[in-house]
């Protein structure tokens, strides 16, 4: 193998002295103290992900010398004003530090908490860096090494929470490019039920790399909308853990419109019998944007069941990757999964790679997967135009129809109406529009 040259490999070394000098100066609990020296070793290690591992194979994030971006200092002043989605308990992340932590009179049941440097609870301890382990994970590792602060969220047993909670990182760097971390932990017990509306937004240049943990008990139940909507020049990578308890059930949908290089990762074990996870997610990119979705999903128990649909439009010379493992282990028998990528490209310089796969070790089960990528049908087209529709227009109509199908399995009204209207202002007749940062 020919190996790297040298600047590549200097572009994707982080500062580890720097990383070292900073947890130093921390007061924190011994167990946080550990758990970031092992995520700090692994960083110094292995440094960011080549093209060469198979699970970066389509994004090279180092690339674009976010290891030189310098660390996110606390913002200071008055935060600035966002519009809410909804009706919803809204939490804030200024450059991964929280500064809006929600209102002082919480529904009964919803704790929330910051996490910070100094925490010592035993739920944090017990969960954090267990649902999502950094080993494996080059940027969870960083992540765990670097958060300054992040948010914990936990929904008591038997609750059910109708105000949603949403979070929002926020990017403004000012001058210089920074990088930041946002973390969260959610914490949904036995037979309980919550909505997280997670939003991602910002001006500038910046390195974003959140990670969020979901540990849902037995019978609990969340609704998770991600809208990653980040600045034209900001980077983003977020990886989400979930963690699914016996009939507990996940239904999450993420739609991306931003960033100049996106990776949303999933991580997704359902370990008890009969638990439920739905994820679909839709994406639309312009000029030279890249969008990656990867997921892993692992079955582990019996009657668990999966679904993941993600639809795509791309122009341009944009980019979009869609890579799907579905992990089915011996023991868990009557198993239903399946997985679909389907993606439209309105240019033929617009790339999209796709690598579903299964890998199965159970033999009572029901599995599939499908990939497809291709062009606006020709006859629907048609079939507008001849109702006097204009070619821009009946364009904007079909793509909009396409990704329907992903709008339509967000429950709540209020939010569905908002990340469409997110959708439809991003789709200019034959073409997307290229996004602006002054839209929050």
């Amino acid at each position: 193998m020919i190996p790297e040259p040298a600047e590549r490999v200097a572009a994707r070394t982080f500062p580890v002295a720097e990383l070292r000098r900073r947890l130093a100066a921390r007061p924190e609990a011994d167990w946080l103290r550990n758990l970031r020296g092992s995520a700090l070793a692994s960083v110094e290690a292995k440094g960011l992900p080549t093209r060469r591992d198979e699970a970066w194979k389509y994004t090279d994030v180092g690339a674009l010398g976010v290891a030189a971006y310098g660390a996110a200092e606390a913002p200071v002043g008055t935060p600035p004003a966002i519009k809410s989605l909804t009706e919803t308990l809204q939490l804030v992340l200024v450059n991964g530090f929280l500064v809006t932590p929600g209102p002082e009179v919480l529904p009964a049941g919803v704790s929330i908490s910051r996490l910070d440097a100094s925490i010592s609870a035993e739920l944090v301890q017990a969960r954090l860096g267990g649902v999502l382990s950094p080993e494996g994970k080059p940027f969870v590792a960083l992540n765990t090494a670097s958060f300054a602060e992040g948010v914990v969220v936990r929904i008591a047993a038997g609750t059910d929470v109708e105000t949603p909670i949403e979070l929002i990182s926020l990017g403004l760097p000012g001058g210089e490019p920074v990088a930041f971390h946002p973390r969260c932990l959610v914490v949904v017990e036995a037979g309980a039920t919550a909505t997280l509306i997670e939003r991602h937004c910002g001006k500038g240049r910046y390195f974003s790399n959140g990670v969020v943990e979901v540990a849902l008990a037995d019978h609990a139940t969340l609704r998770h909308y991600t809208l990653q909507d980040e600045a034209a020049d900001a980077v983003h990578v977020g990886t989400l853990g979930i963690a699914l308890g016996k009939e507990s059930r996940y239904e999450g949908v993420v739609v991306h419109v931003g960033a100049r290089l996106a990776r949303h990762e999933v991580h997704a074990g359902i370990d008890g019998d009969r638990a439920s996870f739905s994820l679909d997610g839709a994406y639309l990119g312009s000029a030279q944007q890249h969008i990656d979705n990867t997921t892993w999903v692992t079955h582990r128990a019996v009657g668990g069941n999966s679904r993941q649909v993600f639809k795509g439009v791309l122009d341009e010379q944009a980019k979009g990757i869609f890579q799907g493992k579905v992990l089915v282990e011996r023991d868990a028998q009557k198993t239903d999964a399946h997985q679909l990528s389907k993606a439209l490209l309105l240019s033929d310089r617009a790339e999209m790679d796709g690598k579903p796969e299964l890998e199965i070790y159970a033999d009572d089960v029901k599995c599939g997967h499908g990939c497809t990528v291709g062009d606006i049908d020709e006859k629907a087209l048609f079939y507008l135009r001849a109702r006097g529709i204009d070619e821009e227009t009946a364009r904007a109509l079909l793509i909009e129809a396409f990704l329907a199908e992903v709008m339509e399995q967000i429950a709540v009204g209020p939010v569905r109406e908002a990340f469409a209207a997110v959708v439809g202002q991003r789709l200019g007749g034959a073409h997307l529009i290229r996004r602006t940062d002054d839209h929050w």
